[in-house]
């Protein structure tokens, strides 16, 4: 009886380590499938560049609000170098050839001869148009492509978060105010990209 039970007990112990180390490889396996298909994802372009979409799309909405409706003292501005620096690629490349060209000349143009005809709202747009036009191939695509112009987004989205969140006195108050809880949306959307970004770039 003795040696039926001390068999029992080692073939407990033995199928417990066996189900302790199944569970490590299986917890392994996991953790590689799921750098490889966040990798896997963003080389097939879906997961950057949907978020390059969504952060630019952000930016957009917020800089339409600032010059409709959600007039603040905060500097809006950085909204132009977010923009450019996450600008999915495709966007890029076509603002930045002949069709960007073309805008930022009949900018200029009305810019210089008709300056009453010229509304103030566009001119953030202009300075983007020739932002991207002008650029130096630096900073069009080593900084844009870069740890560089994901670290800027990262700050531009921190501080402009910040910001709003004093402007609407405080956390609570940025969900809850008039046209608090869209700005305060949109300017976590700023955030998403440069987190993704480097959460792949340390997996």
């Amino acid at each position: 009886m003795g040696k039926m039970g001390y068999l029992a007990m080692k073939v407990d112990l033995l199928n417990d380590e066996l189900l302790e180390s199944d569970m490590r490889e299986l917890g392994v396996a996991v953790r590689k499938l799921a750098g490889d298909a966040l990798l896997l994802g963003s080389s097939l372009g879906f997961g950057t560049t949907f978020l390059k979409f969504l952060a630019s799309i952000a930016a957009i909405y917020l800089l339409i609000l600032d010059r409709t409706n959600w007039r603040t003292n905060m500097l809006t501005s950085l909204l132009i170098p977010y923009i450019f620096l996450s600008l999915p690629s495709v966007v890029f490349s076509v603002l930045r050839g002949e069709f960007g060209k073309w805008i930022a000349f009949i900018g200029v143009v009305l810019r210089l001869f008709f300056p009453r005809h010229f509304p103030e709202w566009l001119e953030m747009w202009g300075s983007l148009i020739l932002l991207l036009v002008v650029s130096p191939a630096f900073f069009a695509h080593t900084i844009r492509d870069g740890a560089g112009g994901v670290l800027i987004c990262l700050a531009i989205g921190c501080y402009l978060l910040q910001e709003h969140i004093r402007a609407s006195g405080g956390f609570r108050n940025s969900f809850t105010k008039t046209h608090g809880v869209s700005n305060t949306v949109g300017i976590i959307l700023l955030l998403v990209y440069p987190i993704w970004r480097f959460v792949l770039r340390f997996i």
